[in-house]
């Protein structure tokens, strides 16, 4: 036997390790209802005729080469323009990198900054690539606590205690995935200060920033001075284009303090290549074109959030934070029946049929809680509350 790459084999993904059980059910002719993935493209979701029309057009009039590493000029212009009436930021083409979605974003950004020994601050929960590829890196990440009480807002105090010379950035994920808080202002503020206290750049997630129901995204890249920010954001929820796998990322370093962390980056760009060139054309006309799409997806998944937040406060056993932006609600398990909260996620998919992520596979502070998906519509979300509540009632009968 041939022994695989150990920092391979460590790594955990949650949200699709759990759809292994979920075949195997479905393989004996069992209906599973999944919540687990974040998908607007499996329901009744897609991006704009425009940018779908866009991409058509790009394919047939040529553009199927390799592009530029970095992105082909036209795009990155497009997401100057886009950041400058969103967030206000001041970036040129010239601080913009295209890229194969967050997740790319994320492996280059990590690679390019971490050394074996090194650390990253995380948010606990946390979309987990963040700690998986920290860990393959060979660093460490450190999970900073957010508090359930205060709608999932960052722990500055717990973020400060982490902190220490091996400390190379702070990330964090705004709204955030999995539970759907939105950061106020001032946290992000307090968190840029901190930032800056210790001479770290900040890693600003902000893939769900038009997903809010109450409240407005603020990004760290319009409030900073001095502190360096890289922002990623991309086409897969806002836009609607998951299976496209195309995102990006900036950086605002006021002071110039990335220069030889975006020489590194811009070299682990080139090995791969670059990103997919006729989805970058089709980007152009998403990032550019009208939005009234948005306004009319954001009223049906408010309407599904309102849904299964009042169903779960039904539901004996369950309390849950409603969540103020992107699409996932992350429910507290308090009757703690079961050893763990993989066990329960396990009990509800082979007796309900219903298919939740663990909340513990989100980090420490995401134990005895589970990740709910509200994208399908009311229908097929009826019927998976009307299970689950059947199940818990059951199972907490006397």
């Amino acid at each position: 036997m041939i022994s695989p790459s150990r920092k391979a084999m460590a790594i955990e993904y949650a949200i699709r390790d759990v759809v292994l059980p979920a075949r195997e059910l479905e393989k004996k002719g069992i209906r599973v209802i999944r919540l687990n993935i974040g998908d607007p493209g499996k329901y009744d979701f897609q991006p704009p005729e425009h940018m779908r029309n866009a991409y058509c057009r790009a394919i047939q009039e040529g553009h199927n080469y390799y592009g530029p590493s970095e992105g082909i000029p036209e795009m990155r212009e497009a997401v100057v323009k886009r950041e400058k009436w969103k967030n206000g930021v001041e970036i040129g083409p010239e601080d913009v990198r295209v890229t194969a979605a967050v997740t790319e974003a994320l492996q280059l950004i990590f690679g390019g900054i971490l050394d074996p020994g090194n650390n990253i601050l995380v948010p606990s929960p946390s979309y987990p690539p963040y700690t998986g590829l920290v860990k393959f890196y060979g660093a460490e990440p450190r999970e900073y606590l957010t508090e359930e009480e205060n709608g999932w807002q960052p722990d500055l105090d717990d973020m400060r205690k982490l902190i220490d010379n091996r400390t190379k950035a702070i990330a964090i994920i705004n709204p955030n995935n999995p539970t759907g808080a939105l950061y106020e202002k001032k946290t992000v503020k307090e968190i840029l200060d901190l930032a800056g206290e210790y001479d770290l750049p900040v890693i600003s997630d902000e893939i769900y920033d038009l997903m809010t129901y109450e409240g407005k995204h603020v990004s760290p890249g319009s409030l900073t001075r001095d502190v360096p920010v890289i922002v990623m954001n991309g086409l897969s929820k806002v836009y609607f284009a998951t299976g496209w796998r195309l995102g990006y990322f900036y950086y605002v370093d006021p002071e110039d303090k990335l220069t030889e962390i975006r020489e590194t980056i811009d070299k682990l760009a080139r090995i791969r290549i670059c990103p997919n060139t006729p989805a970058q054309f089709a980007a152009i006309a998403g990032l550019t074109g009208p939005m009234d799409y948005l306004k009319e997806y954001m009223k049906k998944l408010r309407k599904r959030r309102d849904y299964v937040q009042g169903r779960l406060e039904e539901i004996p056993g369950i309390s849950a934070v409603k969540p103020r932006g992107a699409f996932y609600i992350f429910p507290r398990i308090e009757e703690r029946k079961w050893k763990n909260d993989f066990d329960f996620v396990m009990d509800v998919l082979h007796e309900a049929h219903v298919l939740f992520v663990h909340g513990s596979g989100f980090g420490r502070a995401g134990a005895w809680h589970f990740r709910i998906v509200f994208l399908p519509p009311m229908e097929i979300l009826e019927e998976a509350m009307d299970n689950f509540e059947a199940f818990m009632r059951k199972r907490l009968t006397p």
